[in-house]
């Protein structure tokens, strides 16, 4: 399959490749949209249970701690996707270390390369970011003695995939998947393995016997024994070394306290 352009995105293409999944039939695009993901949170707000919103082009698209995302028309993938997994809200986290996963294997299984993750939420080649997720939940009605639940997540999910340059504030800091292979990649198989993945990750996630951290401290090699700098209200640097009970980072500090990451960005120290 050649490039798609902006003019040629192949829905149908894409349906066919994830009939079996929970995803089938959800699938909207779109020429030029603000974000998907206020498509995606309106819907939700509507009672839509379910969706996969994607667009050429985010003239409004935001990244995580309300960064704007670089958007070229055609050239990324920027696709928004409603869902309602039955989880706490204490181990929300997990559904982005979740949706990590499935956008490492979708390019890998589409390109052949093997992205890092940068906890939480980044995807990097060769050290530069060619991706990033960001989840924005709500809170269901809690029930007397019972713990806060997931009302939903609209799960926002940026790769660059065909881009040939950058602004130069970021040049040094992104890359794509064409920059990293010299090849255009079409984005509909792309979709179509991310979303497969995706479901897996999220039916994985009623699993008492999956092993989400673990799997994802084995993809990451920001999880174990990296040394960082943290921006958070205090920054602070330290090596890296796991992940507690709900998919937050520690860090042994420099300082010699243990620290848990709740917000900051890790950055290399």
């Amino acid at each position: 399959m050649p490039p798609s352009s902006a003019a040629t995105f192949d829905v149908t293409a894409v349906e066919s490749a994830i009939a079996n999944t929970q995803f089938a039939g959800l699938v909207q695009h779109f020429p030029s949209v603000g974000s998907t993901s206020t498509l995606a949170l309106e819907a939700a707000q509507s009672g839509t249970k379910g969706g996969v919103w994607t667009a050429d082009e985010q003239t409004a698209g935001r990244g995580r701690g309300g960064h704007a995302w670089h958007s070229t028309a055609g050239d990324g993938l920027y696709v928004s996707i409603l869902v309602q997994p039955r989880i706490a809200l204490a181990q929300a986290l997990k559904l982005s270390l979740a949706t990590g996963l499935a956008a490492q294997s979708a390019i890998a299984e589409t390109t052949g390369m093997q992205p890092d993750i940068r906890w939480p939420n980044d995807l990097l080649l060769n050290t530069r970011k060619c991706g990033g997720i960001l989840v924005e939940t709500a809170i269901a009605p809690q029930a007397a003695d019972e713990p806060a639940m997931l009302r939903y997540a609209v799960i926002g999910i940026g790769i660059n995939v065909n881009h040939a340059d950058f602004p130069p504030d970021l040049a040094t800091l992104a890359t794509s998947l064409r920059r990293e292979t010299g090849t255009p990649w079409p984005r509909e198989p792309l979709l179509a393995a991310l979303l497969r993945a995706l479901d897996h990750e999220i039916h994985l996630l009623a699993d008492a016997n999956d092993d989400l951290l673990e799997r994802f401290a084995n993809a990451s090699s920001w999880v174990r024994g990296k040394r960082v700098r943290v921006g958070e209200a205090e920054s602070y640097t330290g090596v890296t070394c796991g992940l507690n009970a709900e998919g937050f980072l520690m860090i042994e500090g420099d300082d010699g306290k243990r620290h848990t990451v709740l917000s900051g960005g890790v950055r290399p120290a």
